[in-house]
């Protein structure tokens, strides 16, 4: 039966020892790895899933749902944790993300694929606040810095194997075996709650604030959606996003004046008055927008630009999840044995700064092993500055709030990468029209047609290319270097448009290494935690 360990403010020693603590490492290691692998694993099998249950109009809830019920629950979980203790939370996140995954496995249409996939995000929100937390549980503050790059590290496994296990199981098997598989992992990783995980909660109980995480969803869920249809279902100016907006920001404002009232609010106001929360969250959301173009726009880059194969695509991060599995490492390794992460943030930046530099320099004839090469550099700093980040803000803070506290870091994360995908979608398209429209000769601008211009990936298949080659063949020798003309005009407009995001990584990584002199640093020591008159 698992111990019940409750702990003061602030702690001199650490009460899990010995084997049980490396398997509850291995627990939370697990629970982190299937959980972050399950989006990898299922973008690889959407367009399997969807000339199956033919619904190509819901094709983004299948992100979106996900990532809605994931993100506004994140917050709410990390405060439950912190008054009840992380395990109960554990237990539930685990039960409700394998019922979303069988849901998801067994769904005959894309409406109940979307509304099982909702499910999952419930308990991926769980799954998603409570790792961090969990190794402020077991470890101590020096000897977080290993472990949290660990988790880093694990993350940019998953990156990688995602990828390559989606295909094959969707091949292989079937797609609804890419959420079946979640199931074994699942079960093996609640059998290690149960059993290796203690039951930690606070020695101090408080109160949950039902009516203040009502107010959150509330007001999270119409902004998230914003976010998500603009520029895709509806134009930025268009009226319904406005009032999503309209609506969800009068809600959080509610929210806001609400908790300074509250007595045991949802998100502590008072947290942001810590130096080292408010800079690390801030620091996290430039490090997000300044990675966000690479991660999301690299592969299209890389196919339709390079020219490497589609069924390879899955592939093209794997350098920089392997950078950044090393930094991850490295800087754990580093923050343990020198108790600082001070100097460390300013080096990390650095690489990002460089990496991002380098990445805005690739034009048309740039070649793989150059991408690879700033891959490697951008992937070396995000791997090396995000898990400091985290160790930074655990260590600025007692015991009891480590849920909040990491639960609301992760959840200012999560809102910057949705908010971020509009923003960049946007730039890219415009950057590529306005391009496109100086490169293309004027006798191609007719022939070409409205695919070129509004589809630039399609255009750039193997597929599409044969298919436009053998329209402009009736044109004899002329057709066939109009074609390349048409060809190297979209590739040139193509990497203009994504240029252009990665100049807006580049100021965001600049801020982030400006930020960091910002950063205050508060030694990590082995046997105590900070209380709030320190």
């Amino acid at each position: 039966m698992a111990t019940e360990i409750i702990k003061s403010n602030v702690q001199t020693t650490n009460q899990i020892t010995g084997q049980r603590k490396w398997w509850a490492l291995a627990t939370v290691l697990l629970t982190m790895f299937f959980s972050s692998m399950n989006q990898t694993v299922v973008s690889t099998a959407i367009p399997t899933i969807v000339g199956e249950l033919q619904g190509f109009s819901l094709y983004a809830w299948l992100f979106s749902a996900f990532m809605l019920t994931s993100a506004v629950t994140v917050p709410i979980y990390g405060k439950l944790s912190d008054v009840y203790g992380r395990k109960p939370f554990y237990v539930f996140g685990l039960i409700v993300f394998m019922i979303g995954s069988a849901a998801c496995g067994l769904a005959h249409s894309m409406l109940e694929l979307v509304l099982a996939r909702g499910v999952q995000g419930i308990g991926a929100g769980a799954m998603m606040s409570m790792p961090r937390a969990t190794i402020g549980d077991i470890f101590n503050p020096k000897e977080r810095g290993r472990w949290m790059g660990v988790i880093g590290a694990v993350f940019g496994l998953s990156s990688i194997l995602g990828p390559v296990i989606g295909g094959w199981i969707t091949e292989t098997f079937s797609w609804r075996w890419v959420f079946y598989i979640n199931l074994p992992f699942g079960m093996l990783a609640l059998i290690g709650v149960l059993l290796a995980l203690p039951k930690v909660r606070a020695k101090e109980q408080s109160k949950v604030d039902w009516f203040g995480s009502l107010l959150l969803i509330a007001g999270l869920v119409p902004v998230l959606l914003g976010f998500t249809w603009a520029g895709t279902k509806y134009t930025w100016t268009s009226p319904v996003i406005w009032v999503l907006f309209g609506s969800g920001t009068a809600v959080l404002v509610l929210f806001i004046w609400f908790e300074q009232k509250a007595s045991d609010p949802v998100i502590t106001p008072s947290l942001f008055k810590n130096r080292i929360f408010t800079t690390s969250l801030v620091l996290g959301i430039f490090v997000s927008m300044a990675m966000f173009g690479s991660i999301m726009f690299l592969p299209l880059f890389i196919q339709g630009v390079i020219g490497l194969n589609a069924q390879n695509s899955g592939l093209v991060m794997s350098p920089m999840m392997i950078s950044f599995i090393i930094g991850s490492v490295v800087a754990g390794q580093l923050m343990t044995k020198t108790g600082k992460y001070r100097t460390l943030s300013h080096v990390s930046a650095a690489f990002i700064v460089l990496g991002s530099l380098l990445l805005m320099n690739m034009d048309v004839e740039t070649q793989f092993p150059t991408v690879i090469v700033n891959m490697v550099v951008l992937g070396l700093g995000v791997g090396s500055l995000m898990p400091l980040l985290n160790i930074a803000v655990q260590n600025a803070f007692p015991y009891r709030m480590m849920g909040t506290v990491n639960a609301t870091q992760q959840f200012v994360s999560s809102l910057g990468g949705v908010i971020a995908s509009p923003i960049f979608g946007s730039i890219l398209n415009r950057g590529f029209q306005s391009s496109l429209n100086v490169t293309l000769p004027d006798e191609l601008k007719d022939l070409s047609g409205d695919w070129a211009r509004f589809d630039p990936q399609t255009m750039l298949t193997q597929q599409a290319q044969q298919e436009m080659a053998d329209q402009f063949a009736a044109f004899g020798e002329a057709g066939q270097e109009m074609f390349q003309q048409l060809l190297y005009a979209v590739k040139a407009s193509l990497t203009a448009g994504i240029n252009q995001l990665f100049e807006v990584g580049l100021v965001f990584a600049v801020l982030c290494l400006i930020g960091t002199f910002f950063l205050p640093e508060r030694p990590l020591q082995g046997d105590k935690y900070y209380n709030e008159n320190e």
